[in-house]
């Protein structure tokens, strides 16, 4: 694991939101959660855009080119236009990212074969389950090429974290300064629970810093 995606594992995503927040970028994901396996995961992303079946597109099975171009630890993150009436995902996918070692597989849109995924132990994140095919119905347009995912625009190699709470990209190009921001927050926020924990009264620990900290910093 290299030395960002380790500092980005150690945080959550609430933190690294709050610091784009600081720095007025986006890069938080809503209406996505985690369907299957552990929930918590950070990575580097690897990029597949799915569309309508066009003519001239790769002659491979939707999602089988980000698997190929993977290395362990990636994150397979799939634009699938936020659709909800057929899978963007499937099994046989999962079991063959599995076998190169990917961290997870988030898909803005459906997945099918949830339980296979689960039995697995690879975390999934979607806006839904859905036993409907993508034959016929979804095509890959691109891998490993630029993409939209829900409002988020996302580059292969950038960095994405994953927990209970959603998804957070973020920028390759700006992964140090907004790790660090982010890690700042956090430690702020632990001495504000020990505080707590310590008897503190909630609104003397919450007054002033907690605004503070999360004022936005001009980029």
């Amino acid at each position: 694991m290299d030395s960002l995606i380790a500092r980005l594992a150690a945080l959550d995503t609430c933190a690294v939101s709050d610091a784009l927040d600081k720095l007025g970028v986006s890069g938080a994901v809503v209406g996505i959660s985690v369907l299957t396996g552990p929930v918590k995961i950070a990575g580097r992303a690897v990029t597949t855009k799915l569309g309508a079946p066009l003519p001239g597109l790769p002659k491979r099975h939707l999602g089988a080119g980000a698997v190929m171009a993977s290395n362990p630890g990636d994150v397979i993150v799939v634009e699938h236009r936020g659709r909800t009436d057929v899978s963007g995902w499937g099994g046989l996918l999962s079991r063959g990212a599995v076998r190169r070692g990917v961290a997870a597989v988030l898909v803005d849109g459906a997945c099918r074969d949830v339980d296979e995924s689960r039995a697995l132990g690879l975390p999934v994140f979607a806006r839904a389950a859905v036993p409907v095919t993508a034959r016929g119905r979804v095509a890959e347009h691109s891998c490993q090429e630029p993409i939209t995912f829900g409002t988020v625009a996302v580059k292969p190699g950038d960095l994405v974290i994953a927990d209970g709470s959603g998804i957070v990209f973020v920028d390759a190009a700006r992964a140090e300064e907004i790790i660090s921001i982010a890690e700042d927050i956090s430690g702020r926020e632990r001495r504000m629970a020990d505080a707590i924990d310590a008897g503190k009264a909630i609104g003397e620990v919450l007054s002033g810093d907690y605004e503070d900290m999360l004022k936005r910093r001009e980029s």
